[in-house]
């Protein structure tokens, strides 16, 4: 018995030096992955930073006083103008570096400018079937870039202000023709005159007023594909161009039927046409 007890020690050293070896490796494991959390929790600071927020001016103070039957679509309409820039900001939280100095204005302020003249242009109007409709509203569709941090997005916007320094701005010169508009394809939308119905007379200037900007907005869509090819990544046209061209359709078709409705039966369908693609 007293022969075998050492070797029961032996055994019971090398089993708890086995166990300080497991648990010291754990613990070197433990500290490695918390030091690879700190660092990707160093880095999304960075890049939150780096975006910046995007400043747009508030609607509500410049409403006048809101009709009890349009309350609840105007507060509506308030609360998506403060979605659409929340979305804006973690935008430009995900793109950070993306793109030449004109990605922010193009691919982010851009479309939100025009998403905020579709929601403000259905605040004004929702006011209007009941009250005086104010006027001047669109004035503050238009956001800007708080430059706190000094980021490659912020970069970008300010670029798009001062000179431009990178090879796709000076790609931008000429008209939409030539090898420009070949390489940059064109936009073709459905049509939507041919989709409407009898057009009332009260109705006739409106609708042809709104006919007219719809094919402005496709003009203006083609001369900005001319204007920006190299720009951005994959997604670049569709999020730049097609899609704010998606929102000024639908916008503008909206109150072709509106004005239609007035009078006659409102066309229903038509936000169908709003959308566009590129063709090659």
């Amino acid at each position: 018995m007293s022969r075998a007890l050492p070797k029961y020690n032996k055994r019971r050293v090398v089993m708890i030096g086995g166990a300080s070896a497991v648990v010291l490796s754990a613990a070197v494991i433990a500290g490695s992955a918390l030091a690879g959390e700190s660092h990707d929790t160093a880095q999304n600071a960075t890049t939150k930073a780096a975006a910046n927020t995007v400043n747009c001016p508030a609607v509500a103070p410049s409403l006048p006083t809101v009709p009890a039957s349009a309350k609840a679509e105007v507060d509506r309409n308030l609360a998506l103008l403060d979605t659409q820039i929340a979305e804006a900001n973690k935008r430009l939280v995900d793109t950070v570096g993306q793109g030449g100095p004109n990605f922010v204005q193009n691919a982010i302020l851009g479309p939100l400018k025009d998403k905020r003249v579709s929601t403000i242009d259905r605040i004004a109007i929702s006011i209007g079937r009941t009250a005086a409709k104010p006027t001047g509203l669109d004035a503050l569709a238009a956001c800007t870039l708080n430059t706190a941090g000094a980021g490659a997005a912020a970069g970008g916007a300010g670029a798009a202000s001062t000179a431009p320094s990178a090879p796709a701005t000076a790609q931008a010169g000429g008209d939409a023709s030539g090898a420009g508009a070949a390489t940059a394809g064109t936009i073709t939308c459905p049509d939507v005159a041919s989709r409407l119905p009898a057009v009332p007379a009260s109705a006739k200037a409106e609708v042809d007023r709104n006919l007219a900007l719809l094919n402005t907005q496709i003009s203006e869509a083609n001369t900005r594909l001319v204007k920006t090819v190299g720009q951005g990544g994959p997604n670049f046209v569709q999020n730049a161009i097609l899609g704010p061209l998606k929102d000024k359709r639908v916008s503008t078709i909206d109150r072709i039927a509106i004005s239609i409705g007035r009078t006659a039966a409102k066309p229903t369908g038509l936000d169908t046409l709003a959308a566009c693609t590129l063709t090659k």
